[in-house]
């Protein structure tokens, strides 16, 4: 990893934060006799994130048949586990400020990939379903920073691959010294999430994995991958689909053991709950 830009990022002050309700329900659910009642006390304290926990736990994307009306009664419904990755979400978006065309496709996107990745967790069983969910949430969060960081030497990278088709990688080299992975790794450790969530995004593309790594690991990153791979194949949160992207032959998908019926079965339910549930995160 960039040893210049590790300093950068662990020591720059005006960097955005998690918000202080992820942080502390994170830190609640860590331990061993949380209650329902203290984690409703920690994400009412943030009536914004609040609404949007209990707007999104009545998408079908959590698949509950009643409606969900209160903190506590979410909470029971969809246990501690699923509940720590949704307040996350929920709160994680106010990270996208200012809200222009280009933070609302990277959110579009990011979200997409969060909802991708735990449909292929929940459908492989390769991963965890709320670990790849925050693997696919946070995959690009390297390139909110850099665009929070200096938006103009963003925005050039992004003419670059308007203007002249090329890849985002592609742009990103002929402008940054590192990559938004690398960027992205670095403000996931700063912000205190697991090392397997910080792998997963620093190696989204790279796939760098050495013969004696973690299996729980590579899946994971494979899935996340994937995921993003998945919403360039669909056209989510970027310009154009990438129609002609063979996902069979990719690395995540060869890792994966996936079959080309398999992944257009994947596919096929990512979109489908993509149009259905977009607006609950919103």
């Amino acid at each position: 990893m960039n040893r210049e830009l590790e300093v950068m990022i662990m020591t720059a002050s005006d960097l955005p934060t998690i918000p202080v309700v992820a942080t502390k329900v994170m830190q609640l659910i860590e331990s061993e006799n949380a209650t329902a009642e203290e984690l409703s006390k920690v994400v009412a304290s943030d009536p914004a994130v609040a609404a949007r926990v209990l707007k999104i736990s009545n998408s079908s994307y959590y698949g509950c048949q009643r409606q969900i009306q209160t903190l506590s009664h979410a909470i029971v419904v969809l246990g501690f586990g699923t509940l720590k990755s949704l307040i996350v979400a929920a709160s994680v978006k106010q990270v996208y400020q200012p809200y222009g065309l280009t933070e609302k496709m990277l959110w579009e996107h990011s979200f997409g990939a969060g909802l991708a990745a735990r449909i292929i967790a929940k459908e492989t069983r390769m991963a965890s379903e709320e670990e790849a969910f925050l693997g696919g949430l946070f995959h690009d969060i390297g390139k909110i920073i850099m665009n929070s960081m200096n938006s103009s030497q963003f925005q050039a990278v992004m003419q670059r691959c308007y203007n002249d088709g090329l890849s985002f990688e592609d742009a990103e080299r002929q402008v940054y010294p590192y990559t938004h992975a690398e960027v992205g790794g670095l403000v996931i450790k700063k912000w205190n999430f697991p090392d397997m969530l910080m792998h997963a995004v620093l190696n989204h593309h790279s796939f760098d994995f050495g013969e004696d790594s973690d299996m729980f690991q590579v899946n994971l990153t494979c899935v996340v991958g994937l995921a993003d791979m998945f919403c360039h194949k669909a056209g989510i949160g970027i310009r154009e689909p990438h129609d002609g992207l063979d996902l069979l032959h990719t690395v995540p998908a060869q890792k994966l053991g996936l079959t080309e019926q398999r992944l257009d079965t994947l596919l096929a339910l990512f979109t489908e709950a993509y149009e259905k549930d977009k607006s609950f995160f919103n």
